[in-house]
């Protein structure tokens, strides 16, 4: 991976901690010892003394030497911000240990600590995401990127072996331990399906069992026209006899591992339809069935240039 690839799935995996801290915060009875134990060997032993290490020792440095200057501007905002992450992290020992220690009336303190560096550090990584890594981007070298990374494996190897690994997995156990619910739980029903109608490009959903169960836009115009007929059909007399070997060959290779995508795309009159098929998968990598979308890419064919105004 790139380093920005490294650092942004480092965010992505810490912010589900954060967000499972949270919810067992919030939870009657507050979180268990067991939890709390995790949730501050987590952000105290990877994100502190790992994650931002990698930037502290490896990319800030250089950056800096790129001409983004450590006083005044994102940088240094980073780095303030890094300064006071450490402090509610140094905050917590005490706090964690006297918890951990039978004395339960410490955890309201605790849990207010916590959520104060929950709201600094997911702030911190959106500045980091949107504003401090595409500015880095604009003054690097060619060479600095591999820089970086060797010395982001060079720093977590002299953390101990699989170091992102183990708290990867550690991550996983917080998550796992509140059973936090993906984004989308907290959209109802008709606003989930306003937004996939929404989308400029139609969507269908097979099942494992490859049995049709939705498709989008049954109130609109479609490319490909479908009825409420076609929900509980096996997908394979949905397309033309001559075309169901390949139907077979795309599923086969989605439930077995082999293919992650598979695209094709034809004319129709003076419109480009392109279509894909990708696998759906769970939490765990288990098989759920397939997607098919369905999009007409004529105008995008013809984008030229910029456009950063609105048009009038």
């Amino acid at each position: 991976m790139t380093w920005t690839e490294l650092l942004k799935r480092d965010h992505e995996v810490t912010e589900r901690v954060l967000a499972a801290g949270e919810k067992a915060f919030a939870a009657k009875g507050g979180p268990t010892n067991a939890f709390i134990g995790m949730l501050v060997d987590y952000v105290t032993h990877y994100v502190d003394r790992c994650h931002n290490q990698k930037e502290e020792q490896h990319l800030f440095p250089l950056i800096e030497k790129r001409g983004i200057p450590s006083i005044g501007g994102p940088l240094a905002v980073m780095l303030a911000e890094h300064r006071q992450a450490k402090e509610y992290v140094a905050a917590m020992q005490p706090l964690t240990t006297a918890v951990l220690g039978g004395d339960r009336a410490r955890l309201a303190e605790l849990g207010k600590i916590f959520a104060d560096y929950t709201e600094l550090v997911k702030g911190h990584f959106w500045k980091e995401n949107d504003i401090l890594y595409p500015m880095a981007l604009q003054v690097m070298q060619p060479e600095d990127g591999d820089a970086v990374v060797r010395g982001i494996e060079k720093l977590e190897a002299s953390l101990g072996p699989g170091i992102r690994a183990r708290y990867y997995k550690l991550a996983d156990d917080i998550v796992a331990a509140v059973d936090l619910e993906d984004l989308a739980y907290g959209l109802d029903r008709k606003t989930l399906a306003a937004m996939l109608n929404a989308l400029p490009l139609e969507l269908s959903f097979i099942d494992a069992d490859d049995t049709v169960r939705y498709f989008s836009h049954e109130h609109g115009d479609k490319i490909f026209g479908r009825t409420r007929g076609a929900i509980g059909t096996k997908v394979q007399n949905c397309h033309p006899q001559k075309s169901v070997h390949l139907v077979n060959q795309i599923l086969a290779e989605f439930k077995a591992g082999k293919r992650s995508v598979a695209e094709f795309w034809i004319d129709m009159g003076p419109r480009k339809i392109h279509i894909r098929y990708w696998p759906v998968r769970d939490p765990d990598g288990r098989y759920l069935g397939c997607m098919e979308t369905v999009q007409d890419v004529s105008g995008i064919q013809k984008l030229s240039g910029q456009r950063r105004l609105l048009d009038a």
